[in-house]
């Protein structure tokens, strides 16, 4: 572990003695990787660092601030001293050591699954329901990637005019798989160039110049798949809609990090786009991407790497002669403020209150 103790150099001159000890437990993984990049580029206080993974990464180095911080195996021990520990090494991890996590003391902010649907356990975008973490009782889940992305587009539309109806298809970058995933897309992308077959290793289907139905366990019941039927509960949830109808598709396409979808939302009464474009463009955590003269609107390439959700593609649902649905597009970093971003905004609430 990083502490105070060491020897102090530049980066950590600042840091208060007070300030929270921190643990990523998953940290070589690729939302770990930008949990870590998160705490140092937004500037949060810590009283020491400590990195968590499985026994093969132990050992293993990454940098925080230009020094090197070594990967220790995790174990239940593995939490004395901590007060926040993410987590993001899956739903098995988080429910074998959260537990804990929390009994050492720590609060615990979980990026897998395993709580999300828990009453007593927050499911929280901070821009959203960050009145939510008032009843955390030492866990707070973070949401599946695309309830986060799409419900920060959605919650300023929805304070303003209740949603009636939610129709989503959705366009699933290879970074909500993880790394391997990601790598899988470079090498079968760079095999197909080279007119070379690729069998794919990690996802069921060819990857490159291709996309496919999400890879989550399907229901032969209901039709829908695992990925699906998460994205709906959560929004609900998220949104504090119980009984929102929501309809959705959700898709694997041939892109490394940033997540887009298409979203068709139904009003209780009318809403004009122009309304639609000043509310979104005052919202916190969106930046407002519609300039239809350019033919210029969300795109995953620009959304990569971004802490902000891009919304643009505002227009009236031509299919609803009501006039009370409009059709907008969004495209948010999967990593970012699907993953690490949102747990780290997470932590710094934790911190305030």
């Amino acid at each position: 572990m990083l502490s105070l103790e060491e020897p102090a150099e530049a980066a950590f001159r600042q840091v208060e003695a007070a300030a929270p000890v921190v643990a990523i437990i998953g940290a070589t993984g690729a939302v770990g990787v930008e949990l870590l990049r998160c705490l140092e580029s937004r500037g949060f206080p810590l009283g020491g660092l400590k990195l968590l993974a499985s026994p093969r990464s132990a050992g293993r180095t990454l940098d925080f601030k230009g020094r090197p911080v070594t990967v220790e195996a995790l174990t239940e021990d593995s939490f004395a001293g901590v007060d926040i520990a993410l987590f993001s090494a899956g739903s098995g991890i988080s429910k074998r050591f959260a537990a804990a996590a929390v009994k050492a003391g720590a609060l615990v902010v979980d990026n897998s699954s395993a709580f999300r649907m828990e009453p007593e356990v927050p499911l929280v975008v901070p821009e959203v329901n960050a009145a939510a973490l008032a009843g955390h009782h030492g866990i707070v889940a973070n949401p599946n990637c695309v309830a986060a992305i799409a419900t920060v587009a959605l919650a300023p539309l929805h304070r303003a005019h209740p949603i009636r109806r939610l129709t989503a298809a959705t366009y699933q970058a290879a970074s909500g798989a993880g790394a391997a995933a990601m790598e899988e897309l470079r090498e079968a992308t760079a095999a197909y160039l080279r007119g070379e077959s690729f069998e794919p290793k990690v996802l069921p289907h060819p990857y490159a110049f291709n996309l496919f139905s999400h890879n989550a366990e399907m229901d032969p019941e209901s039709g829908y798949n695992g990925e699906e039927t998460k994205v709906v509960a959560e929004t609900r949830r998220i949104l504090g809609a119980p009984e929102l109808p929501i309809g959705i598709t959700c898709i694997r396409v041939p892109v490394l990090r940033a997540h887009a979808m298409a979203l068709t939302v139904e009003f209780d009464e009318v809403v004009t786009p122009e309304e639609a474009r000043e509310l979104l463009a005052a919202a916190p955590g969106l930046r407002l991407v519609d300039d239809r003269a350019a033919n210029h609107f969300p795109m995953p390439s620009e959304a990569t790497g971004q802490d902000d959700v891009l919304v643009g593609r505002i227009r009236r649902d031509i299919g609803d002669p009501s006039g009370r649905s409009l059709a907008l597009f969004v495209a948010g970093d999967q990593l970012l403020k699907g993953a690490a971003l949102n747990a780290v905004q997470i932590a710094e609430l934790l911190l305030k209150r």
